[in-house]
Order: structure tokens, then C-alpha cells, then sequence
């Protein structure tokens, strides 16, 4: 029916459709009652009810389905007289059976990449586009935030999947494992001889892992390598409340003791070890050539307070160390003197290495501990890329998620300066308070001040307002409260410049069909792990290199003695 508008030439159409005429007309005539409380006024304006028949019928029907109004029938109304007919629902309002639009959606920047990884796509207006980032731009690194669950590893995987369809090298660290099996999942054969799986909780095959290795024809990585050790224990134990300077001065020295003689143990294992046992420190001193590091020992351990002030200094130091010497799935990674992979030529060579830490079964603190260690190599082989020249660096992709966990000053090195050395970072977390630690915040402004990409799924109340002004252009924190599942809010890095923000939603990864997942984690620790009994027996031998020794030594000093004997004689 169409129910015109008294004095003037505005119509308004009502067309309902049910399956039998009597049903339809019941709802069509309770639309039209609804009007009726605009005719009781005299002089205004009302509504009186017209059913058109025949070809006008049709043509008003027509004409609503297809929304073709008619120009020449048009009505001027004031606000009072529109919000009484008409108003939009609030938030507030219990109107059962409306769709409410959870988060704004916004067109995406012209200029989309044509080439280079894709992050997912674009649907604005029914128009679908893909959405990529060039490969020079994810040289600014990329940060991802969201809650729990809202698809912040199904968009890291997806990107690493097609880093490793394309031949590129990359390191996924994943503080559970789930993301380590997604990929592993969709590494095609051809590249299979590539993957290096790092799993702590393979007992009988363990990869070595030295946190205090470093190339002799590059002195320069022994600082680097006991800052960077110290840094982790800081991080595990906030030693500035623990420790102190008395505990930086003797396990920084007591690193760089053992570390003169790689031969006979350097080592987690051997740290606790030149502080105990002084036969073992005065074999290290025998083999120290760095007299800065000699004298700290003669001249101010030992003699200071002797061996009883050095022994007060022993649990000091080795009850940092005993959770991870003590443990039976760590101590097997840590106390192997040669490491199993070697970042630099694995960066170099554009191998797969896929790190799994899952802390439901090797703990909170191993698993950090570990993470933290292999980020501190990866950065250490990153500059050591110095001695080519740039443009021969290949680009190497490091993914960490929850990477909270895995915090040093490296992520600060990272993310100012490797990108010179084609170290491309990927990281993911939950929420900025995690990058907040004692007030201090140098985390945090080095995430925003030098990260290109920003991708925010879902996020909290606490973080709604600094997200929103980080993606401005029309995002507001009703929006990343509520974006959907597998949807985010993209400020994208388009040639060096940041695009205005705009949604995109994630796609899943594709699973290879052919997948050879078990006979790809089975070559990896064929070719790098190395036997349980192996590694037990090594350590074994290290031992014995102090009692050879102290044996010649003693067969020396009887020697002297025979000689002299027989010159008295």
C-alpha cells in the first residue's frame, strides 16, 4: 500500500510479502496503524492511507525494491518531525534483531603493492583486494598486537609460509609450539633439507647451544657475547635488585677466564665451576693470556680475602645458574662446547631454523632463557655481516612471538640498526604493558619510534587509546575493542611511508597436502642434534683435561726434584 502524506507530495511505500494474502495484509496494516498517531492533530500534518491497484501497484513496487524514488514527490520536514518518525538504534536501546556494526570499516590507501608477501585482504564496498607489503619496506620491521585468540599467529604464519615457498631464509621462535607445527606443516619437499628444528624437549638427540661461543678471528664477539649473557641473566633475575656490581664484576670475569681456553670448557657449566674449584681456575689462569683478566683473579679475588671471601661468592653466583646446570632437558643444550648451527652461515645460506620452546613442559625460565640466547646470536651474526658488502647480505626474516618474554637491549639493536644488515623483524604480543618493566618505557618508545608496519587485531581497554592514535585516520578505540576475529587495522609501509589505516582480514595458511612433517623434523636432528651419551661423555672429558694436566704437572715438579737430588749428590 502507499500511504501519502496529507498537504504535500511526499509519499511513503509500505510492501510486505508473506505466503498467504491474509498474513501479509495483517503486517501491512499493523505498519500502517503505527502512523496513526500522526492524524489526531488538526492543522498539521498527517497521513492518510492510499492503495494504488493495477499497473500503478506494480510500478510502486518496483520502484521500492529497486529504491527509485520519485523526485516530484518530496516533503520538507524539521528535526522534530523526522526523529518522530524515524531515529537510528543506540548502543543503549533493546531492540531485539539488529546487526550492530562492531568496528568501522575503512578503504584501503591507493598505491597497494603489486608484489611482495601478502598479508591478507582488502573488502571494502563489495570491492576485494589484496593486500602485500615489498620486501624493502619489511626492512622496517613489522609489530603485531592483539588479544589471546584473535589471529596474531595465524598472520605470522601465513607470512612465513610464503617466505619459505619463495626460498628466503627465516627464524620463528614460538613460546608454545603450536606456530612451529602450522609451519612445519607447509614446508614444501624441495626445501625440507633446509629446516633446523630446535626442540628443548628432545632428550636422546640435543642441539648445543653455547652461550659464550664466539670466532676466534673476531675477539670483538667475546664482549659482546658475556654483555649479552649477563643482559639475559638480568632479564631472568633483575640482578640490580639481586645482584649488584659485585655480582657483574666476578661473573663477568669468570666468563671471560674460561673463555681464554674453549678447549677445556666454556661454558654455563664451567662459570660455576672456575669459581669452586681452584685447581680448574688456576688451570684456566695457566691458559689466560689477557692480563687485565689474570690480574683480577691474582691480585684482587684471591688475594683480597683469599679463597674463604672467593668461596662466599660461589652460591652468590650458582644459584643463578643451578635451575638451568640442574636440568636434565637444559643442561644437555647449554653445556655442549661447539653449538650445532651456526647463525651466520644459516642467515647466509637462507636456512629454515624453527625454534620451539613450549613451556608447559621445560618452564617459564628455560624457555626464556633459551629464546633470549639464540635472539643474542642471531643479532651477533647479524653485525658480524659487516665484512661484506650491503647489497651482498641476503634478507633474513625473525619471527618472535610472545616476544615479551624474549626482552634484552638486543630488540633495541634490532629494531635501530639491523636493518642495515638485512635482519627483517616480525613480533608479536598481547598488550603494551607487557613492554613496561619498573617504569621504564626505552622498550616501548623504540617499538613505536622505529617499527614501519603496524598490525592491531583486537585489544584491550587499557591500550584502546594509544593504538588508536598510533592508526589515527579515522580508527577510534571503540573500533580496536571490537574489530572482529582474523581482522586487523593495518598502518602499512608503502616505499619508506607510512599509509593512512585501513582493515584488512587475515587469510588462513594453505596445508600442503604432500606434507612431510615427521620425516623433516627426523632430518634435522640426524644432521644437528647430537647423542645424549655423546654429550655426557664430552663433558666427562673436559674433566679430564684438568687431571692430565696436574698429573704432567707433577711429574714435572718430580723430575726437578730427581735433578736435584742428583746434583747435590
Amino acid at each position: 500500500g502507499s500511504v501519502p502524506i496529507n498537504h504535500s507530495l511526499w509519499a511513503f511505500n509500505a510492501v510486505c510479502e508473506q505466503q498467504d494474502k491474509i498474513s501479509s495484509e495483517g503486517d501491512l496494516n499493523n505498519i500502517l496503524n503505527s502512523f496513526s498517531q500522526f492524524t489526531g492533530y488538526e492543522y498539521g500534518n498527517g497521513f492518510k492511507v492510499s492503495k494504488p491497484t493495477g499497473k500503478a501497484f506494480d510500478n510502486m513496487v518496483h520502484k521500492s525494491i529497486y529504491r527509485s524514488f520519485d523526485e516530484t514527490k518530496k516533503f520538507i520536514l524539521n528535526t522534530e518531525e523526522i526523529i518522530s518518525l524515524y531515529h537510528f538504534p543506540l548502543p543503549t536501546t533493546e531492540t531485539p534483531n539488529i546487526r550492530w556494526l562492531l568496528f568501522r570499516k575503512l578503504p584501503p590507501p591507493s598505491g597497494l603493492p603489486k608484489e611482495g608477501v601478502i598479508l591478507g585482504k582488502s573488502i571494502y564496498r563489495g570491492e576485494e583486494v589484496s593486500v602485500r607489503i615489498k620486501q624493502k619496506d619489511r626492512r622496517r620491521h613489522m609489530y603485531i598486537i592483539g588479544s589471546t585468540g584473535v589471529g596474531k599467529s595465524v598472520l605470522m604464519s601465513s607470512v612465513a609460509i610464503q617466505d619459505i615457498a619463495a626460498g628466503r631464509g627465516i627464524c620463528v621462535i614460538d613460546p608454545h609450539g603450536d606456530l612451529i607445527d602450522d609451519i612445519i606443516k607447509c614446508v614444501p619437499k624441495e626445501r625440507a633439507d633446509d629446516v633446523i628444528v630446535f626442540d628443548p624437549t628432545d632428550y636422546e638427540k640435543p642441539l648445543g647451544m653455547n652461550m659464550l661461543e664466539y670466532e676466534p678471528d673476531k675477539p670483538e664477539q667475546k664482549i659482546f657475547a658475556v654483555n649479552e649473557v649477563f643482559a639475559i641473566f638480568d632479564k631472568l633475575y633483575d640482578l640490580k635488585a639481586t645482584g649488584g656490581p659485585m655480582f657483574e664484576q666476578y661473573f663477568k670475569n669468570a666468563a671471560l677466564l674460561i673463555m681464554e681456553d674453549p678447549e677445556s670448557g666454556s661454558t654455563l657449566l664451567e662459570i660455576s665451576k672456575v669459581l669452586a674449584d681452584e685447581e680448574f681456575r688456576n688451570y684456566k689462569l695457566s691458559k689466560c693470556k689477557t692480563q687485565v683478566v689474570k690480574d683480577f683473579w691474582e691480585k684482587e679475588a684471591q688475594k683480597a680475602g683469599g679463597e674463604a671471601s672467593l668461596a662466599n661468592m660461589v652460591p652468590y653466583i650458582t644459584s643463578k645458574l643451578s635451575p638451568f646446570i640442574a636440568n636434565d632437558l637444559v643442561r644437555p643444550i647449554i653445556s655442549q662446547q661447539k653449538s650445532s648451527l651456526n647463525f651466520r652461515e644459516a642467515m647466509d645460506n637462507k636456512k629454515i631454523i624453527l625454534v620451539t620452546l613450549a613451556k608447559g613442559k621445560i618452564g617459564d625460565i628455560n624457555a626464556n632463557l633459551l629464546g633470549m640466547v639464540i635472539v643474542g646470536k642471531i643479532l651477533m651474526a647479524a653485525l658480524g655481516r659487516s665484512d661484506i658488502p650491503q647489497e651482498e647480505r641476503e634478507d633474513f626474516y625473525l619471527y618472535i612471538d610472545e616476544f615479551q618474554n624474549f626482552l634484552t637491549d638486543s630488540i633495541n639493536v634490532i629494531l635501530s640498526e639491523a636493518r642495515k644488515y638485512r635482519l627483517n623483524l616480525t613480533i608479536a604480543h598481547q598488550y603494551i604493558g607487557q613492554l613496561v618493566k619498573d617504569g621504564r618505557t626505552e622498550i616501548k618508545d623504540a617499538i613505536f619510534g622505529n617499527v614501519g608496519t603496524v598490525a592491531s587485531f583486537r585489544v584491550g581497554v587499557d591500550d584502546a587509546e594509544t593504538i588508536a592514535k598510533q592508526m589515527a585516520s579515522g580508527v577510534t578505540e571503540y573500533d580496536v575493542m571490537n574489530i572482529e576475529k582474523f581482522n586487523t587495522y593495518l598502518r602499512l609501509l608503502i616505499d619508506n611511508q607510512a599509509s593512512r589505516a585501513f582493515n584488512v582480514k587475515t587469510l588462513m595458511p594453505e596445508i600442503n597436502e604432500d606434507n612431510i612433517v615427521e620425516e623433516i623434523r627426523e632430518l634435522s636432528r640426524m644432521k644437528y642434534g647430537k647423542d645424549r651419551k655423546v654429550v655426557e661423555a664430552e663433558i666427562l672429558e673436559r674433566a679430564k683435561i684438568i687431571s692430565s694436566n696436574k698429573e704432567n704437572e707433577m711429574k714435572m715438579n718430580l723430575a726437578k726434584e730427581e735433578n736435584l737430588v742428583k746434583k747435590e749428590l
